[in-house]
């Protein structure tokens, strides 16, 4: 293998540094805002029984950690989220395949996806809770309501888009729907799985703590619920604080899934 170039190796350093600053001034930000809130919390310019303060939020943390069985309620709805999220990805990978599979169904379909992908799912969990009952089963089914949909619409039109070309070719060698499928048009479509993937986790976080809010007795969106009708606020803070860090693990994970991928094609 050949030696970089010394403009090759310029042009990583240089890479390398705004790499280093980007997070340098992230961090910043992130400690900075930190320190403004602790202070104005401090000196009495805002109120820190409403707003609390990071020091607080610390202090919560450990003590519900230590006396409310904290680590069951952060269980509990990572559980609910992952197996919302994976019901989504294969679920709506399937029907999006039996769309493209069958030209028809996604014509009479397409229009009824699009009605349901636009309709608050705020507004949908309460019916769910009543249909199907304050159960954790309900809840899964309140975090896939709120990405299933947009998912199959995305999915679907990105196997249409798939090269024309490449396909034409399958079917001059012989091969029917299935080699178009599984030869073309799935792996070429794998960056946009991972996309959608990436967005529909914090979807689907998002939808299980509503159900929650409804219809749970556990879970960081109970928390949140009983702390603001308790008053306490800095549980209901501290929740959010913990939800705010599972959602960038999760992304961060299937970001780096993502990365993987594209350095081996």
């Amino acid at each position: 293998m050949n030696n970089p170039s010394p403009a090759q190796i310029q042009y990583l350093n240089r890479k390398k540094r705004e790499k280093q600053f980007i997070f340098a001034a992230r961090l910043f930000l992130f400690l900075f805002f930190l320190y403004i809130w602790e202070y104005a919390s401090q000196k009495g310019f805002i109120d820190s029984f409403i707003f609390s303060s990071p020091t607080q939020i610390f202090s919560c943390f450990f003590y519900m950690w230590k006396e409310e069985a904290l680590f069951t309620h952060i269980l509990i709805t990572l559980k609910e989220t992952l197996l919302s999220f994976l019901y989504v990805v294969f679920i709506g990978t399937g029907i999006a395949v039996l769309m493209w599979r069958l030209p028809t169904l996604s014509k009479i379909c397409e229009p009824y996806l699009v009605i349901l992908n636009s309709l608050p799912k705020s507004a949908l969990a309460p019916l769910l809770i009543v249909w199907l009952g304050a159960t954790q089963k309900t809840i899964i089914v309140s975090g896939m309501s709120v990405a299933i949909f947009g998912s199959i619409i995305h999915l679907y039109a990105g196997f249409q888009e798939v090269d024309p070309e490449k396909r034409k070719l399958i079917r001059t060698l012989g091969g029917g729907k299935k080699d178009e499928l599984f030869k073309i048009v799935l792996p070429s479509s794998i960056p946009l799985i991972l996309s959608i993937m990436k967005v529909n986790i914090g979807l689907c976080l998002v939808g299980v703590i509503i159900g929650e809010f409804i219809g749970a007795k556990q879970g960081l969106g109970y928390l949140i619920i009983y702390g603001s009708q308790t008053f306490k606020l800095d549980w209901m803070l501290t929740s959010i604080a913990i939800l705010c860090i599972i959602a960038m693990a999760l992304y961060g994970i299937l970001s780096f899934l993502e990365k993987r991928y594209q350095k081996q094609i």
